[in-house]
């Protein structure tokens, strides 16, 4: 009879990466929203499980698939054959190849960052990796590890989080999630431990010196803000600056985030869910000194990637916050008023487990749907 652990660990690995279902095509015509008309086509096919995705500055799109490739895909929905280069991942689990950002001088560096789960010492951990895209765009150069989430962890092969982001000004730091790993919450309340926490670095790995804890000998200068279970959404709002996260709960409590400068954001002291057999982690939903969610959902929609909306092909979505939902699977559209949501509406209810979306140079909605025979599709005006 397997452990409590190992059906907890397998419930959690099939809810958050998921199975493969039968894939369904998109709606034929027009999509009447509550804010916009739309159509729903299909850019591109042959991905297995895509995770992240980055738009070229010529409109092609890089695009992560979990098992550790690299694509890309041109204008006209032609995948490439695997970009040779790409970093050895672990891939199991939820673990694997995921984000994809990059750097915001790309046009001159061709630099760019990649998130993966990766083998070091003492097991698994999430790893930030820069490179640099080859001339051609065949081929990852110059590959670095930037940092190792440490400590590395034996058991278990869940919440890596792994979500990376660029600051709007200047671009000088970025922003990585980190999950808990899953088999030990406290992680993400210890701070000597880069587990369950976003990070804020410079773009070769080092610590800001204004960092909250920069400088602290009990405490990792890298941390930006901890107490997270598994953000896997991570985007700036426009206009505002403000960091927005999304992040998975245990079975119920997802969670919609501002992420503030040396914030604690409870997890697992403070919850709005219980673990999956049932059990309570915690009786209590806030706490004082603790940052409570913007948003919860119970029931959970295992919310994913996230991107604000700041383009001119929906005008009706600008500042929307839209959401890759995986579980009660749908896109999400949130209507944000500064640091309120004041609406909320569901796209495209179990069309596909979403697992990110991106807003495409030309200012139509890429989803990256999170199928064994995954898919890109794409939402242009109606």
């Amino acid at each position: 009879m397997p452990s409590r652990l190992a059906r907890v660990v397998l419930l959690a690995t099939l809810l958050a990466a998921g199975g493969t279902c039968a894939q369904t095509p998109p709606p034929a015509g027009v999509v009447r929203s509550e804010a916009a008309d739309f159509r729903v086509e299909v850019f591109a096919t042959g991905l297995e499980h895509p995770w992240g995705g980055a738009f070229l500055p010529d409109g092609r799109l890089l695009v992560t698939e979990r098992p550790g490739r690299l694509r890309l895909i041109a204008p006209d929905g032609r995948v490439s054959a695997p970009l040779a280069g790409v970093p050895a991942v672990e891939a199991g689990g939820q673990g694997g190849l995921l984000d994809i950002a990059l750097a915001p001088d790309f046009p001159a560096s061709r630099e760019l960052f990649l998130c993966h789960a990766a083998l070091a010492e003492g097991g698994a951990l999430t790893r930030l990796t820069r490179a640099r895209l080859s001339a051609d765009a065949t081929a990852l150069e110059a590959v670095r590890t930037v940092l190792d989430a440490t400590p590395a962890q034996a058991r278990g092969r869940n919440h890596f989080g792994c979500r990376i982001a660029f600051e709007p000004e200047g671009g000088r730091h970025l922003f990585l999630s980190t999950g808990d790993r899953f088999v030990e919450a406290r992680r993400a309340q210890r701070l000597d431990d880069l587990a369950g926490k976003v990070l804020r670095l410079a773009r070769d790995g080092g610590v800001p010196p204004d960092n909250p804890f920069a400088g602290r000998g009990d405490a990792r200068g890298e941390i930006w803000s901890y107490g997270h279970r598994h953000p896997q959404g991570l985007a700036f709002q426009p206009g505002t600056g403000l960091l927005w996260a999304s992040e998975f709960g245990p079975r119920g409590g997802d969670e919609l985030n501002i992420i503030r400068r040396g914030a604690n954001y409870g997890w697992p002291l403070v919850t709005h869910g219980v673990d999956y057999d049932g059990s309570v982690i915690s009786e209590r939903r806030s706490a004082p000194g603790m940052e409570d969610p913007v948003r919860v959902w119970t029931p959970v929609i295992s919310p994913s990637g996230i991107a604000f909306y700041d383009a001119e092909a929906f005008p009706r979505w600008r500042g929307n916050l839209f959401i890759a939902a995986l579980n009660r699977p749908a896109l999400v559209r949130l209507a944000v008023e500064g640091e309120r949501v004041t609406g909320e509406e569901r796209l495209l209810p179990g069309l596909a487990r979403f697992r990110h979306v991106l807003v495409g140079p030309e200012g139509f909605l890429y989803l990256l749907t999170d199928e064994r025979a995954g898919r890109v599709l794409r939402l242009r005006p109606g």
